[in-house]
């Protein structure tokens, strides 16, 4: 508190000491307070900023290294924490070791802006990938599409995971490729239905989803193709107008999936992870399962890949975040698509191993030389 000085002309006990304090105290409170607005404007100044940046949306998009889930064990994927894999209807073995199926989380895709500090950020984060929007998503996608088209490739790698590794330990598993669904853009509303089987396209017989794309570029966007289709065990044929796609790729504006007539339940519990990566290591697992022994020797084992009808195992998107997710999940091996190769050399991180793999009898040779401390010899990437 500061003590008043006394008027004019008069002296009193202390005057001598108490008369100059008070403009000395002024002088103080003046400089303390031109000190509280410069404060106050810098702070004003980066809450713009930060306003501002938080407000810019950036076409980019972000991808980063996302959680690993060992497809022999018990997770928590869907609130809850169960089996991956659960087989009924054929003996199973116990097995023990780690097969982990890897994911990667994007951010900027439709429903999911980055902005300048998400940018920044990915910048200086090296385990971070940032790419042009248009790269990663069709700019015509919602997000509900997106979300919808990525559950139908992660429904799809788990069929045709089941297929091949069911097929390897000698069971016969026939394959129908289905509509699953419809969307909002195709003319083939009313004509095409969710569920139908395509039995050919064109007179091309539809014997994986690959095929029937290829058959579609033989015609014009905006022409007509023939598609016989079962449904619901009745043939039927119909004529369906073609649209365009990205890229000018002539499309019916379906989303294409797989169904299988399998001799054994297999049941994927894989929550809410979408996308096709983890085929190749859902089938490594369900293999696994339904032989002897420890395919992995115990060893824990990191992996990605797609699988198909053939049992080749396809590139992936995002290999070297998860190739860092392998990492800090503590796998010793990794399991790369032979055509990610020219993405992973340089970037391996200290400590893992990788093993090129093009067919899941190459991954399954992998991993039983992994186990058997045999890892050197396998092709690396």
């Amino acid at each position: 508190m500061t003590t008043p000085a006394g008027p004019p002309g008069q002296s009193g006990p202390g005057d001598g000491e108490g008369a100059p304090a008070a403009p000395h105290r002024r002088v103080r409170r003046e400089r303390l307070g031109r000190r509280n607005v410069a404060v106050l404007v810098v702070f004003f100044l980066l809450l713009a900023a930060v306003v501002a940046g938080s407000l810019v949306r950036l076409p980019y998009a972000i991808v980063s290294p996302g959680p690993t889930f060992n497809a022999l064990g018990e997770e928590q994927l869907g609130g809850t924490t169960k089996p991956v894999i659960v087989i009924a209807g054929r003996k199973t073995y116990p097995t023990e070791g780690a097969l982990r199926f890897l994911t990667v989380v994007v951010k900027g895709g439709p429903g999911f802006p980055v902005d300048a500090w998400d940018l920044l950020g990915a910048w200086l984060d090296p385990a971070r990938d940032v790419y042009p929007v248009d790269q990663m998503f069709d700019p015509q996608a919602s997000k509900q599409q997106v979300a919808e088209e990525s559950a139908v490739q992660m429904a799809d790698s788990q069929q045709e995971a089941k297929a091949v590794a069911l097929r390897a330990v000698g069971l016969k598993v026939p394959t129908h490729v289905v509509v699953a669904q419809v969307l909002d853009t195709s003319k083939a509303k009313g004509l095409l239905e969710k569920g139908d089987r395509i039995v050919s396209v064109d007179g091309v017989a539809a014997r994986d989803p690959e095929v029937i794309r290829d058959a579609l570029q033989r015609v014009d966007p905006g022409d007509d193709v023939t598609i016989e289709v079962t449904r619901s065990g009745v043939p039927l044929s119909v004529r369906v107008p073609t649209i365009s796609a990205s890229g000018g790729r002539t499309a019916i504006g379906i989303l294409l999936g797989v169904e299988h007539d399998f001799p054994v339940t297999v049941t994927i519990n894989a929550g809410d992870v979408g996308g096709p990566s983890a085929g190749l290591m859902f089938a490594l697992a369900i293999y696994d399962k339904l032989t002897p022994g420890a395919l992995t020797g115990n060893t824990a084992i990191a992996g990605t890949g797609t699988i198909d009808e053939q049992a080749r195992v396809g590139p992936i998107g995002g290999i070297r975040q998860k190739m860092v997710a392998a990492k800090d999940a503590g796998a010793s091996y990794f399991l790369a698509p032979a055509a990610n190769c020219p993405e992973v050399v340089g970037q391996v991180p200290d400590g893992l191993q990788v093993v090129k793999v093009g067919t899941f009898d190459g991954a399954v040779g992998a991993v039983e030389a992994i186990a058997r401390g045999a890892a050197g010899g396998q092709p690396h990437c």
